[in-house]
């Protein structure tokens, strides 16, 4: 049986979703003009007239914001955070992205943002099955990102119980005493979670554990059927930011459904410097939207997350929702080019992935791109961990790899077979990889040309 956290706005049909997203809209441009010090100016330097902005049509029009335009509209930059649109007696907690790609950037939310956040949750753990009485682990920070706390506040909305650890290396007897029935953690971290699992006698398949969430980073389809095998549950995909996105693939896993009438999404092509018609790759472009008559601490609009992706489909869903369909977000500080061809993390990650690979391999790997094209040859080392170095049939290994990573690209592959391109393989044994030597996330690609 299907269940909804919000039957009337999930299931609203095409033509009164259309109409309700345009009339928030028509109430968020008015709302950035008369409260955000940025957009105030920004309209008036690009001679917009906001009464003109009524339409999807029309909200495509207006120039794109990076997060490059939002640091250099907050302190030290500026004297104020130019962003920020609503006064400090209603903003309720202030946040910063990771800061990954450069300075962090600044966020204020009121007590409503939380509120249409957590519903974001909470419609997306609605549609992969949880509801009263599920007591969910959060393998996520408490900091100052906002997925975890929106996470808890969701919980609070749903009757579930949450349980916060923070990161994924708690004791296995919190599985034993507390017998959560699901995790939120990235690919990689319940693939490790496991194996501390089993070398404690405790099998995945036999936990009390009946879904799981992998959020924080993109993955390939190959590593998630590998963890599902090896937990014996499905794995459902979320995207989230603290720019508000928050998108949740359903039970039926034919894509994140998007919060239409809470988040504008759209997908652009920046060397073309245009909108992408669906089912074309491009960056996600997103636009904050209020209802009539609501308040928002930090508001964007045609805002660039450089994350890529693609419009599934906006027709109804199998699971009876209505809004619109993306495929799993990549970053696009992820994706590299070599002879004029781009490649994915992920594309890797599923050369790696390969389901006869895994009777040899953990899953963990890394690689590093050297070379100059201008000078000759192009090559990536991918250093794959094997259960045992002694016994690992890297003929085998390296064959489906290469299958794998040159399937769908005739670029690479033309490229790899006139030796411009060369892909080389290297095997270690358990934590020899260069990343258990760098604290942090470890960096799965990096570019060295």
């Amino acid at each position: 049986m299907t269940s909804y956290f919000n039957p009337e706005i999930e299931t609203m049909n095409r033509g009164d979703l259309d109409a309700l997203v345009e009339a928030r809209i028509k109430y968020t441009v008015r709302y950035a003009y008369d409260n955000s010090p940025f957009y105030n100016k920004w309209f008036k330097r690009n001679n917009i007239t906001v009464s003109d902005i009524t339409t999807h049509e029309d909200l495509q029009e207006l120039p794109i914001i990076t997060g490059k335009s939002m640091r250099s509209h907050q302190p030290p930059e500026t004297e104020k955070f130019e962003f920020k649109c609503s006064n400090w007696k209603d903003i309720y907690t202030i946040h910063e992205t990771s800061g990954t790609s450069g300075r962090p950037k600044s966020f204020f939310l009121t007590w409503e943002d939380w509120k249409r956040y957590s519903e974001k949750y909470a419609r997306s753990f609605t549609s992969q099955g949880f509801g009263p009485g599920d007591r969910i682990v959060v393998c996520a920070s408490y900091g100052m990102n906002v997925g975890a706390n929106t996470m808890t506040l969701a919980a609070k909305k749903m009757g579930m119980t949450i349980i916060p650890e923070g990161k994924c290396t708690f004791p296995v007897r919190i599985i034993q005493n507390y017998e959560p029935t699901g995790i939120v953690a990235s690919i990689f971290k319940l693939l490790r979670l496991a194996r501390r699992m089993k070398s404690e006698g405790l099998e995945p398949q036999d936990s009390s554990i009946q879904r799981l969430i992998a959020g924080g980073e993109s993955f390939s389809e190959e590593a998630r059927k590998y963890v599902e095998e090896i937990w014996g549950v499905n794995i459902y995909n979320t995207y989230g930011s603290t720019e508000g996105t928050m998108c949740g693939e359903c039970s039926k896993k034919v894509g994140l459904h998007v919060p239409e009438d809470m988040v504008h999404l759209d997908v652009y092509d920046p060397l073309l410097k245009e909108f992408t018609e669906d089912g074309e790759c491009g960056r996600i472009v997103l636009t904050t939207l209020l209802p009539e008559g609501g308040k928002t601490g930090t508001l964007l609009l045609n805002y660039d997350t450089d994350d890529t992706s693609v419009v599934v489909s906006r027709d109804k869903c199998a699971c009876g929702r209505t809004h619109m369909r993306v495929l799993n977000p990549q970053r696009e500080a992820e994706t590299f080019l070599v002879a004029g061809s781009p490649f994915n993390r992920v594309d890797v990650e599923a050369g790696v992935f390969q389901r006869e690979n895994m009777d040899y391999l953990t899953g963990e790997y890394e690689a590093f791109i050297y070379g100059n094209e201008d000078e000759g040859e192009v090559t990536m080392r991918v250093s794959m961990e094997c259960e045992s170095i002694n016994n690992c049939d890297q003929d085998l290994i390296k064959e489906n790899f290469i299958k794998s990573f040159f399937q769908y690209k005739t670029g690479l592959k033309e490229a790899y077979q006139d030796g411009s391109f060369d892909v080389l393989f290297n095997f270690e044994g358990p934590g020899d990889l260069e990343f258990y030597k760098i604290k942090g996330r470890p960096k799965r690609i990096v570019d060295r040309r």
